[in-house]
């Protein structure tokens, strides 16, 4: 299984960290087992040429992939931030919407106007972070975005709302993998899930 979490500058770090814990974990546990199960976590740059981004805060994450060199992947996990650039960013809204076909997407927070953007969500019931909902109503529409759930599945297109909110979500995506592996990947975090 192959999981890919966009990274680019302004990325909140809780948003794109969480979850590569998350993944990463269950990755390790997963290796454990007697018949292992392989999960690669990717961390795949949105600005050409290089191989690390700025985070919220100042945070350097290093990066595993380009946009153009990226494998394929079995989930897209697309986090928040500070989007306003990556908003306009065609390579990046493109390279998001080639990948409308990704077995499973996945939006923490503000990520969900990347997926808007992208065409991913159209008319979805979605959430984000509670402070960008009107924002996110406004910009789109044709969606119904709701207050309240940590996270949403439409489909397998997932929204979550803001920045911690993405752990929950990712262990629950991890949980599809093994039914129990996301109560064990909290356990191993120490973690009080909100399933």
């Amino acid at each position: 299984m192959r999981y890919g979490i966009l990274a680019f500058d302004d990325v909140e770090v809780l948003d794109a960290c969480g979850p590569f814990e998350v993944f990463s974990v269950a990755a390790r546990l997963l290796g454990r087992e007697p018949a292992p199960t392989e999960l690669t976590v990717t961390l795949v740059s949105a600005h050409p040429g290089r191989s690390s981004v700025v985070a919220r805060g100042g945070l350097v994450l290093g990066t595993h992939a380009s946009l153009e060199d990226a494998p394929d992947l079995d989930l897209l996990l697309v986090p928040g931030g500070v989007t306003d650039a990556v908003e306009r960013d065609a390579r990046v809204i493109e390279w998001i919407a080639a990948r409308a076909a990704t077995p499973t997407i996945a939006s923490v927070c503000t990520g969900a106007f990347l997926l808007a953007e992208a065409g991913i969500l159209t008319d979805q019931r979605v959430t984000t972070h509670w402070e960008d909902q009107a924002a996110l109503a406004r910009r789109f529409p044709r969606l119904d975005v709701v207050d309240g759930p940590r996270w949403i599945r439409q489909g397998e297109v997932y929204t979550s709302a803001g920045i911690s909110a993405g752990i929950d979500l990712a262990l629950h995506l991890v949980d599809r993998i093994e039914g129990g592996l996301g109560a064990r990947v909290a356990r191993q975090m120490d973690y009080d899930w909100r399933a």
